[in-house]
């Protein structure tokens, strides 16, 4: 038999299998179970997350001899056909080379007939998302209402690219990218059955650098396996992969929370020199800063891989620094990461950006100062200025008092004479009288200031009749001399 790659041949077989996916397995488990299946299931999840072994799996608990059932053989012949892709009730179908609309219409020529051997007919679709707009048009009247015995499967990786008419017809289940630490633990399983000696350092920067992805973690093993034969370490994981070592992080993130500019430089340069990637550098120490603020709001969160003394020296440098402080550099680390995708110089972006991190730890901010004000003793601020003789207070300026004026009546000073010499000098000016312009005084008219009416001379006659002059003459107990 020909050799086949770790990927393949420790594929999950059972429900029991699929690792990392509790919420999916759970869901199709107990659908089974109550007799409620849908007629079209929707998969999406990143690469390597288990959605093509996940539909295999269903469809063997579908067309199992005593199925639907959770408890089939996976030895059974049935179940060997699928799994193998040999079943003529499951087909399985990729998407990107066959997403012409002739092509699905061919496919669902063949909806009508009843199965071969099986309870079902399994159509499943991989990357789904490749097929073109009139070929999803071409599937949803059959995808609405299909026979009883066709069920579809779809699995995608960009379901944003599904029509939504689709993807409304189809119960949909998100699988999610599988943790490190299972895939960490699974590697180790994977070494023992094959008999080689994998360190935990080792698996854990495989399954670090897997990115969620198991098959990714598989391939990076078998390809160790036939690099390093029975025993592999983290030293060969990190010069194969180029992966950063948990000591360089350390390293780089130390010199951050130290203020220890030079050794940056050094860490940042010698990885450079190493040919190590630099945006995955950065990546790893955003991850633990991160971690670091985990850790300060959980304190039984987990150390993110790191070995217990390393784990203790980045707690302890990082013991006086607020979340705040951590969050503003990993927002300083987060633009720095999007630049460095389109840089050609990238050691030059991440040198700015931790340079720049020192900076966001050393900044006074006005919160910070409004709370050590809030809580310091009203002693202690008062104590905290210079001391020496305060100036006494400045005496107010007095007002000067006015100055009165002695008037001898005379009975031959004119009357608004004598009113003018008994007034204060502080007096307020009265506001001059303004006409009420509706006065039924038919002489009493409103001034235009725009357009001024010519002023005609009164007759002596008129003058002396008029109420103003009157009234004028009464109040100041006047005459008129002609």
């Amino acid at each position: 038999m020909s050799y086949q790659v770790f990927a393949r041949k420790y594929r999950p077989r059972t429900f029991a299998d699929v690792l990392g996916q509790d919420h999916v397995v759970r869901t199709l488990h107990n659908a089974i179970e109550q007799d409620r299946l849908a007629h079209a299931y929707l998969f999406v999840g990143p690469r390597g997350t288990g959605k093509t072994s996940t539909s295999r799996i269903f469809s063997k608990a579908l067309n199992c001899p005593n199925g639907p059932s959770v408890e089939f053989d996976p030895d059974d012949p049935i179940c060997i056909e699928i799994a193998e892709g040999r079943s003529l009730d499951v087909l399985e179908i990729d998407g990107a080379s066959n997403n012409k609309v002739d092509e699905v219409r061919s496919l669902l020529e063949t909806v009508g007939f009843a199965p071969a051997s099986s309870r079902f007919r399994i159509i499943y679709i991989d990357e789904v998302h490749m097929l073109t707009t009139g070929a999803f048009n071409a599937l949803l009247k059959t995808l609405e209402e299909p026979p009883a015995h066709v069920k579809f499967i779809f699995a995608t990786t960009e379901p944003n690219k599904i029509l939504p008419t689709i993807i409304s017809r189809c119960q949909r289940f998100d699988l999610r990218p599988i943790p490190t630490d299972i895939i960490a633990s699974h590697l180790q399983h994977i070494a023992t059955e094959e008999s080689v000696k994998l360190d935990d350092a080792a698996a854990w920067a495989i399954a670090k650098g897997a990115d969620g992805g198991m098959r990714d973690a598989q391939s990076m093993l078998d390809q160790l396996v036939a690099f390093c034969g029975n025993e592999i370490t983290e030293t060969n994981v990190l010069d194969i992969f180029g992966f950063t070592s948990r000591e360089t992080v350390a390293a780089l993130l130390l010199g951050i929370l130290q203020k220890e500019p030079a050794r940056i430089l050094a860490v940042i340069y010698e990885q450079f020199e190493k040919g190590k990637d630099l945006g995955q550098l950065l990546a790893e120490v955003v991850g633990a800063i991160r971690a670091l603020v985990v850790a300060k709001l959980d304190p039984d969160a987990g150390r993110e891989g790191f070995p217990e003394a390393l784990w203790s020296d980045l707690s302890t440098a990082a013991e006086t620094l607020k979340p705040e402080r951590l969050l503003a550099v990993i927002d300083t680390f987060s633009e720095a990461e999007s630049r460095m995708k389109w840089a050609s110089n990238k050691r030059l972006h991440l040198e700015i950006a931790s340079l720049k991190a020192i900076q966001n730890l050393n900044e006074i901010r006005l919160t910070d100062v409004i709370s050590a004000i809030g809580k310091a003793d009203p002693g202690e601020i008062a104590n905290s200025f210079p001391k020496g003789s305060a100036a006494p207070p400045a005496e107010p300026k007095p007002h000067p008092t006015p100055e009165k004026k002695t008037v001898t009546k005379d009975s031959k000073l004119d009357p608004i004479d004598r009113l003018i010499a008994d007034a204060p000098e502080d007096a307020v000016e009265p506001e001059p009288i303004q006409l009420n312009p509706d006065s039924k005084n038919p002489k009493q008219k409103p001034i235009d200031q725009a357009k001024a009416e010519e002023n005609n001379p009164l007759d002596a006659d008129e003058f002396h009749n008029d109420p103003l002059i009157v009234e004028a003459l009464k109040v100041f107990k006047g005459r008129l001399i002609s």
